[in-house]
C-alpha cells in the first residue's frame, strides 16, 4: 500500500481460537478456573453455536468457537499478561498443564502452554 490508509482502527476487541464441539465445560475450568477469566455471556443466536467467551481485563475477549473439524493452534496463540507469572506456571502445573518457559525475549518472563484441547497459550509477566 503506497497511499496512507483513510481506515482508523481504534484497537482490539477480541482473539478467537478454535474448539471442539463439547469442549466448553473444560475450557471454562482453564480459562475461568485456572486463569481467572470471567465468562461473558454469547448472545443467544451465537450461544446455539456452542463455544464460550471470556473476558481479558475491562476492553478485551478471548472468543472460544466451535470449528469442526477441529486442529489445535500449535504456532497462533494468545498472549495474556499477569501480574504474577510464577503464581500463573504454578496453578497451570497443579491443573495439569505443561509450564514451558521460554527466554527467547531478553527481559521477558513467559511460558508457553496448552489450553485442554491443545490450543497453544502464552503467559507473561506484565508490568
Amino acid at each position: 500500500m503506497t497511499q496512507q490508509s483513510r481506515v482508523s482502527v481504534m484497537g482490539l476487541h477480541h482473539v478467537q481460537i478454535a474448539c471442539p464441539a463439547g469442549s466448553e465445560d473444560r475450557l471454562r475450568e482453564f480459562y475461568h478456573g485456572v486463569l481467572g477469566l470471567a465468562e461473558v455471556p454469547k448472545p443467544p443466536v451465537l450461544a446455539a453455536r456452542g463455544g464460550c467467551w471470556f473476558a481479558v481485563g475491562p476492553s478485551h475477549q478471548l472468543h472460544c468457537g466451535v470449528e469442526e473439524p477441529f486442529v489445535p493452534s500449535r504456532k497462533a496463540h494468545p498472549c495474556f499478561l499477569v501480574t504474577d507469572v510464577d503464581a500463573v506456571a504454578a496453578a497451570v502445573a497443579i491443573a495439569g498443564g505443561p509450564v514451558r518457559w521460554d527466554d527467547a525475549v531478553p527481559g521477558v518472563r513467559r511460558f508457553h502452554t496448552d489450553d485442554p484441547v491443545g490450543n497453544r497459550v502464552e503467559i507473561q509477566q506484565g508490568g
